[in-house]
């Protein structure tokens, strides 16, 4: 997400480097950059000028400190204004009605509105410790009541019993007398979208709104609309007054101009992103983070919650002993892997990363694979217990026998004992040093990963 922003707006502040202070003929050519940068990442012109517009004021004649970098002065006054544009602070969810909240999900078809229903679900349920009800209002397009019936049984979330022919105000009114019975907290209804905003779905839009009375309704937009979402969330907050907007498909989107361009036009919070097609990729929308990101700053605070909902307590603790203990088995190294692919694969964690997109070219030269990951699990599940915990103990026959029971080859098995050499040494350094240094990330303050226990 970003890649094109970031590395255009990184361009733009190399440009301001080599100065001692901001005259406004530097301002102008760095922000025409940035501008440009903008436009080509799909942000609405009226936004992109309205930033211009803010920036300007507030970098000519700034003068700067021996410490810091025109650039760096430069990046400090465009984060300020991309929080701003973004929202300022995360907006959460509202539930403050009397039993059950009613929350309206809308949107264009294809946008994602189904499984981002069941996503917000089980988000209510594993935050809040509500109970929730899933209705589908779609009676037009086909299997859309059967999908979601399909998405509430993988995940134990109560979805309203299908009743062919029903039109959806029918199909209301009998939810919210379910919903009652039931005693669910929550209900969510997931409406019929177009390919194409028109006044008929908007009318019956309209209507299912005055019925429902919902304590939030939410626009789901996909993010590869680019301009177009503007236009999608202006014509969707005339009619039904969104109270928030959700940004689906974020993980496909390298410009991600949308983000910054639909809060700002709608007059609209944007709540959530959704960032993969599992149940879980589902994330709160911090501007600040956001911002972070677009800068080439990273975004650790979610790296570590990540990292935090995956790993059970006892895992962690017996990892910091043996970090400290300076050992590192292959036992260790499987349960690093499983929990790489759990928080997204190694592409979501480098993109977490601070300063990742001033190496992007040779990470893409390195051509990493996500496959490798599970090849890696393979290896490590054809060795014995024994093998695991001393590593030493593999010599050729050993590795041609494991090689054979991961399906892979003994170059591979060679590169993964290698690997595991160079952690087990890095741990020990570590462990001389006193553990500061967690994950080989630099200079992040160790206090954030405190968060893990």
């Amino acid at each position: 997400m970003f890649e094109n922003l970031t590395s255009k707006i990184e361009s733009a502040f190399s440009f301001f480097n080599k100065s001692t202070q901001l005259d406004e003929k530097q301002v102008d050519e760095g922000l025409r950059k940035i501008r440009q940068a903008l436009l080509e990442s799909d942000v609405a012109l009226s936004v992109a000028k309205e930033f211009i517009a803010n920036v300007k004021p507030k970098a000519i004649g700034q003068e700067v400190l021996k410490s810091i970098t025109p650039g760096q002065l430069l990046v400090k006054i465009v984060y300020d204004e991309l929080v701003k544009i973004l929202g300022s602070e995360k907006s959460e969810i509202n539930l403050n009605t009397v039993p059950p909240a009613k929350i309206l999900v809308v949107g264009l078809q294809g946008s994602g509105k189904t499984t981002t229903s069941a996503k917000i679900a089980k988000f209510i349920e594993k935050n809040f410790n509500k109970k929730v009800m899933l209705s589908s209002l779609d009676v037009y397009r086909p299997a859309a009541q059967k999908q979601l019936e399909l998405l509430g049984s993988q995940n134990n979330i109560q979805t309203i019993p299908i009743i062919e022919g029903q039109l959806p105000i029918e199909i209301t009114q009998r939810t919210l007398a379910a919903a009652s019975l039931s005693g669910s907290d929550v209900i969510i209804f997931d409406t019929a979208g177009r390919t194409q905003i028109d006044s008929v779905m908007m009318s019956e839009l309209n209507n299912l709104k005055k019925i429902i009375n919902p304590i939030e309704t939410f626009l789901v937009a996909d993010s590869l609309t680019g301009q177009d979402a503007v236009n999608i969330a202006s014509e969707f907050k005339k009619t039904v007054d969104l109270t928030g907007i959700i940004l689906t498909r974020i993980d496909g989107d390298g410009k991600g101009g949308a983000a910054l361009s639909m809060k700002s036009v709608a007059n609209c919070p944007i709540k959530f992103l959704g960032v993969g097609e599992k149940i879980d990729d589902f994330e709160i929308f911090h501007p600040e983070r956001i911002a972070n990101r677009i800068l080439g700053m990273g975004d650790v605070v979610s790296l570590v919650e990540k990292v935090s909902e995956n790993l059970k307590k006892e895992e962690v603790e017996e990892l910091e002993e043996n970090f400290k203990k300076g050992q590192f088995t292959f036992n260790d190294y499987l349960k690093q892997i499983r929990q790489m692919k759990k928080i997204g694969g190694m592409g979501k964690v480098l993109g977490m990363i601070p300063g990742i997109s001033k190496i992007k070219k040779q990470i893409d030269e390195a051509d990493i694979d996500e496959s490798l990951l599970v090849k890696q699990e393979a290896v490590i599940l054809s060795m014995t217990p024994k093998e695991r915990d001393n590593p030493k103990i593999i010599d050729g026959s050993r590795k041609k026998r494991i090689a054979n029971g991961s399906g892979t080859d003994i170059a591979l098995v060679n590169k993964l004992l290698k690997q595991h050499k160079m952690m087990t040494g890095m741990m020990k350094r570590m462990s001389q040093g006193g553990g500061r240094n967690f994950g080989g990330l630099d200079g992040i303050p160790p206090e954030l990963f405190n968060n893990l226990k």
